[in-house]
């Protein structure tokens, strides 16, 4: 891979220019990483692919080595790792819930305190996500509840 950068003082608008003879999966994953600059996701559902924007994710899910984005509507894949989605929407109001959850602040309904001080979130579509003992007190320092 090469990759070449021209520098001048002159230029307004930044321009990203991907030349290849083919898209292979390692360019959509840098296409990916672009679009998550600007608040959007690039997803799967069957063989189509979508640009999700970033503020109508509910939560992610790693299930079987595979990440899962769940919005209002539907359900999508992504072809990242879950803690790279992580690194990239933690200042996007997205929080660790467990090994395999990361959850977005804005759509949490409420909280419930459970056993062996995991918390129970019920999100806004339903979805009710525990919050291992491990990620319990950072929630409740991110929403201010003691």
């Amino acid at each position: 891979m090469k990759i070449s950068i021209n520098v001048e003082e002159d230029i307004k608008d930044i321009e990203v220019v991907i030349s290849c003879s083919r898209l292979t999966p390692e360019i959509e994953k840098v296409l990916a990483t672009l679009r998550m600059m600007e608040r959007q996701l690039l997803v799967k559902k069957g063989e189509e692919t979508y640009i999700l924007d970033v503020s109508k994710v509910i939560y992610l899910e790693s299930v079987d080595r595979k990440t899962f984005v769940y919005t209002r509507e539907d359900v999508y894949e992504s072809g990242f790792k879950l803690y790279e989605l992580e690194q990239q929407l933690d200042e996007c109001g997205f929080f660790r819930a467990s090994k395999s959850c990361v959850a977005a602040l804005r759509y949490i309904k409420s909280l419930k305190t459970d056993v062996n001080r995991k918390i129970k979130v019920t999100m806004e579509n339903g979805e009710q996500i525990m919050v291992s003992r491990q990620y319990a007190e950072e929630l409740r320092k991110k929403l201010g509840v003691k």
